[in-house]
Parts: C-alpha cells; structure tokens; sequence
C-alpha cells in the first residue's frame, strides 16, 4: 500500500503487510483501518518452510476450496502527473495451528458473515472491529506441499499449484 502523503511509490514496496498488533498506531494504516477497509478475494496463499538453504512451499486454501477474502486496507495515491493510484495491504496476525509450524504470521480471513460489518463505511470505531483480526479457525483450512516451480516467476502454470509428496527425510528436517 502507497499511503496518500507518501513522497513517491517506492514507500509501498515496505507495506505489502499491516500488523494487526500496530496497525492502529502506525501513520500508515492508521486513517484506513478507520476508514478505508476492503476485502482483498483469494482462493488460497502461499508459504513456505525453510530448512537450511532449501524451501519448501505449501498451498494453504479454505476447506472445500471455497473462495474467501482476507482483511484489507486501501489508500488512493497521487502520481506525478495527478494520476490517482489506489493500492492495498493485506492484515496479518500470529499463525493458527495448521500454519504454525512453517510461518509466524498469517493473513487475517474473515468469515463472510463478517463482511457487512468489516465494509461499514460509517464503522469508524477500531475497537469494534479489533475482534474480526483474530487467526482464521484452522478447521476450516487444509494445506499441502506444492513443487519448488513456484519460486520462479517465470512458471505459470497448473504444476505450480498441484500437491506434490515431500519425502519423510525432508519433512523431519523442516520440522
């Protein structure tokens, strides 16, 4: 997310994240956890597992292979030119079990029951919405280890995501 008083766009590239911990005390994320919040659709995120030099990615998706969202916040930016750019953060918060043992943080999914409420423009109460930012209920996820194609931009394609077997020797050594 470019936040609108940023002097140029590089400011972005360090905001692709918001703590839900800080994001109400930090200049960036401040005004659009208030007023600014958006629904950010996917089908599944990716992590991935480091062990030595090696990395190991999974797929993590909703159970079923539902569509979900997770917690966003947007900013309109001006371009040189005055061109607007709009641009978004994803919120993150401490891992459920099912991602605990490969990442420290996970994205905020909010369950479509709390949409209506996450996208009240006229919610403008933190407090009120501080309880949504929780860990998605780990029940209602699945993940699996996808190929090592993924680490390479310039694959595109169905391998990328298909579930792949990690050896038992491999596993232990993530772990």
């Amino acid at each position: 997310m470019i936040p609108s008083w940023a002097k140029d766009a590089t400011a972005g590239s360090r905001m692709i994240n918001a703590r839900v911990e800080t994001a109400a005390e930090k200049p960036a994320f401040q005004d659009a956890l208030s007023r600014r919040r958006c629904l950010v659709p996917a089908d599944g995120f990716y992590e991935w597992n480091r062990f030595g030099r090696d990395r190991q990615p999974y797929c993590f998706e909703g159970e079923g292979r539902k569509p979900f969202a997770f917690a966003g916040l947007w900013d309109r930016w001006q371009m040189p030119g005055g061109i607007a750019l709009e641009t978004f953060t994803i919120l993150t918060t401490t891992p459920n079990s099912l991602l605990s043992d490969v990442r420290d943080r996970m994205p905020v999914i909010l369950p479509p029951e709390n949409y209506d409420l996450w996208l009240n423009p006229q919610l403008r109460n933190v407090e009120r919405i501080q309880p949504l930012l929780k860990p998605y209920d780990a029940n209602q996820m699945r993940r699996y280890a996808v190929s090592t194609r993924i680490n390479n931009v310039g694959n595109d394609d169905r391998q990328c995501s298909e579930p792949v077997t990690v050896s038992p020797a491999k596993q232990y050594e993530m772990f």
